[in-house]
């Protein structure tokens, strides 16, 4: 007999977490709640969960510093996490996005849509990121020290520029769609909007100062990384 999915569910709400957890067993998921930040990592350490449905307003540490903390930990780096939000404005579903959240799902929400969205990340493959170092004239970029330089001076880039930034510059010269970019940086996101790749683009643009300019518009076709910024300037 196939196991049923695990739902890890991380909210402070008992009537909402009753709410959830039924709706989520009816729907074929196992699902374990916990209350806060230290109860969840509890049944982490305990039994890795197939997915985590994080409320983002939580006790103690936030959703956000959770979903942050659980990234960048080694054991729980690939679990799939879907952020529960009330917050329903772009900037903060960005945030939830770059602490390296899958998927969001803004309050209130039906069943039907939150139990799409959880098949929906358990769908979703990862895409491979090219781990090979990789310089486009003055900009290089190091995946494994996940290290970028501009003319030799380090580039603070977020996670997700960092990819978007590893992607564009392994595959240099081409357009790519904003639909074609949010399937080979975030993966096969049924939900996301194609709007998410303009705020991550100017983002990364920001962080690169000058360099930037490499990061070129192509007017209804998307984005295209160039070595000749000053043609990219012409055509900015």
């Amino acid at each position: 007999m196939k196991q049923s999915p695990r739902v890890l569910l991380v909210e402070d709400e008992p009537a909402i977490a009753e709410l959830v957890t039924v709706n989520l067993r009816h729907g074929g998921f196992e699902p374990v709640w916990a209350a806060d930040g230290d109860e969840a990592q509890r049944e982490l350490d305990a039994v890795l969960p197939d997915a985590i449905l994080l409320d983002w307003m939580l006790p103690g540490q936030s959703g956000l510093a959770l979903a942050r903390k659980w990234r960048a930990a080694e054991r729980t780096r690939g679990v799939p996490i879907l952020m529960l939000t009330a917050r329903g404005d772009e900037p903060d579903k960005v945030a939830g996005l770059d602490a390296g959240a899958d998927d969001y799902i803004t309050k209130p929400f039906s069943t039907q849509e939150m139990l799409a969205r959880i098949r929906a990340v358990l769908r979703r493959r990862a895409p491979e990121q090219d781990s090979s170092a990789v310089q486009v004239g003055e900009l290089s970029l190091d995946p494994q020290a996940h290290r970028a330089r501009w003319r030799g001076e380090p580039v603070k880039l977020g996670p997700t520029e960092f990819k978007l930034l590893n992607y564009l510059m392994h595959h240099p010269e081409r357009v790519h769609s904003r639909s074609q970019l949010l399937d080979k940086v975030w993966g096969d996101h049924v939900f996301i909007e194609e709007r998410t790749v303009d705020v991550h683009v100017k983002r990364l643009r920001e962080a690169l100062g000058p360099a930037g300019l490499m990061v070129e518009t192509v007017r209804g076709a998307g984005y295209r990384f160039t070595a000749q910024p000053e043609a990219a300037a012409r055509n900015h």
